[in-house]
């Protein structure tokens, strides 16, 4: 069971990421403030959701929040800033993008930049404990699922709209075979070392 807030004092926005540990593709980010009394049995870590349920809890999300954006990073500034930077850079892109400015942050993580002078937590797993940081990672990861949708349209060699980036074998496979592209990030280990490879070690959920 989410809890729906982290104090009852403060408003707050939650905050999380999708795509960090992808290979190709941005990285995306999403802050949502949702009212107190916000309830939804399908709520959850995004992860933990099957993708038609995503899209409904979504669309409840942003009929219902208070305020809400999405931000993302592409994978070239990825590569010149790294991923971690670039994670907490969307963050505080879609926090600048809020109707609503909050008082509190709830972060999804174990670390993050600070946002201006908003006080913000840390939580290891909150998309399972926090209702507005759960919303924030269907949000993100239903936004960057569309667009790794469409970039398969032009890439569909690399089985983006099942993989979504992430390096699954079927990916690096494609990628072993007709070799990177734009949306690739050139400072992340496209192909295993060759040993790893036959091993089968290097081969990653999504």
């Amino acid at each position: 069971m989410l809890l729906p807030y982290y104090q009852d004092v403060l408003t707050e926005a939650g905050c999380d990421e999708a795509g960090r540990g992808c290979l190709a593709g941005p990285v995306f980010a999403a802050a949502v403030i949702l009212p107190r009394n916000f309830r939804h049995p399908l709520l959850n870590d995004s992860k933990q959701m099957k993708e038609s349920d995503r899209m409904k809890v979504r669309k409840v999300i942003e009929k219902k929040a208070l305020a809400f954006a999405v931000a993302s990073i592409d994978n070239e500034e990825i590569d010149r800033i790294n991923i971690l930077k670039a994670s907490f850079k969307a963050m505080h892109e879609a926090l600048a993008r809020l109707s609503l400015q909050p008082q509190m942050i709830l972060i999804d993580g174990n670390r993050f930049h600070p946002y201006g002078n908003i006080p913000h937590t840390c939580i290891i797993q909150g998309d399972g404990k926090y209702a507005s940081i759960a919303a924030a990672s269907i949000l993100a990861k239903t936004y960057r699922d569309e667009y790794m949708h469409r970039l398969h349209e032009q890439f569909p060699h690399y089985g983006w709209r099942e993989n979504k980036g992430y390096p699954t074998r079927f990916h690096r496979d494609a990628i072993r075979t007709h070799g990177d592209t734009p949306y690739h990030r050139r400072t992340f280990r496209l192909l295993p070392d060759e040993q790893l490879s036959l091993d089968g070690g290097e081969e990653e959920k999504w």
